[in-house]
């Protein structure tokens, strides 16, 4: 084996998307390229990281071998969520686990979410849940990062900018993230001198509804902007109208009944002390959006 695999390594997963992309463009301020390697199922996609004399290795969750060779000297290892919609998610986080722990990890960490539970309405907080079980039985020390939610705002509030209009069936309070923010923190974990083992609450203090999303929409435009609820099945044959798949618009409902629990308004402090400042409010993000 030659001298650049001897090395121990950070090995990160996910490192062409958005999260995981951001936490390597942190590590990569605090620690050398060469303390870094990317275990990567495209690896066209990660000839950036190569081009800065990152290691780049080829590895699937669905290719158990390729992964664990991509694991190969790794003492961190940085495992993303899977969002393959067609594949066995779960199947997939244990044979990442499995694969990481014949390849000698001294630390798994795990893009989990705030708000995982086996009872809950959210499909992939079910997975979570099991994915840290089958985590915590692993035998090696780990860590589950529990962010806040993010993704596309105009998927979650509709044509309110067309029609002045959040029409939505009834929501809860959940805490939104910047993955900016939320990719800094894992960078900062990974190399600091804290032992943030297990459970690591990442989710913003402060959680938000539609009802604050239309506040902050009518604030930055000037014009006011309504909230409006819909029972369930009215916003799904809405959805069907519109063109959307009813399996496609069932899956979003989880994610709104799920949050009418509260279970998800359980953020905590955690992320600002670690980024050492405020981390982006959704009031920010939403501003991001309509920019």
């Amino acid at each position: 084996m030659n001298q650049e695999n001897d090395r121990k390594k950070a090995i990160i997963t996910g490192a062409t998307g958005v999260l995981n992309g951001a936490t390597m463009a942190n590590l990569l301020k605090i620690i050398p390229a060469e303390q870094l390697a990317v275990s990567a199922r495209n690896i066209e996609k990660a000839k950036h990281y190569a081009d800065r004399g990152i290691s780049v290795r080829y590895g699937s969750y669905d290719d158990p071998n390729a992964l664990r060779r991509s694991f190969e000297n790794g003492d961190q290892i940085l495992l993303v969520s899977s969002n393959d919609i067609g594949g066995d998610v779960l199947a997939q986080h244990k044979r990442a686990i499995q694969a990481a722990v014949e390849a000698g990890a001294k630390r798994i960490l795990y893009t989990s979410a705030q708000g995982c539970a086996a009872d809950t309405h959210y499909p992939p907080m079910k997975i979570h849940q099991a994915t840290e079980e089958y985590l915590a039985n692993s035998g090696v020390k780990w860590t589950s990062l529990r962010h806040g939610f993010y993704g596309d705002m105009n998927a979650l509030l509709g044509s309110w900018r067309e029609t002045g209009i959040i029409e939505m069936p009834e929501d809860g309070p959940i805490p939104w993230v910047d993955r900016a923010d939320a990719g800094e923190a894992i960078a900062k974990i990974m190399v600091s001198e804290i032992d943030y083992e297990g459970f690591v609450n990442l989710a913003p203090a402060k959680a938000v509804t539609l009802e604050d999303f239309a506040r902050y929409a009518s604030d930055l435009t000037g014009k006011r902007v309504k909230r409006i609820v819909l029972d369930d099945e009215t916003w799904v044959k809405k959805q069907i109208a519109k063109g959307l798949p009813e399996h496609v618009a069932r899956f979003t409902l989880t994610l709104f009944q799920a949050s009418r629990t509260g279970k998800l308004d359980n953020g905590s402090g955690l992320l600002a002390e670690i980024l050492g400042r405020e981390p982006k409010s959704a009031a920010e993000l939403l501003d991001d959006s309509i920019a």
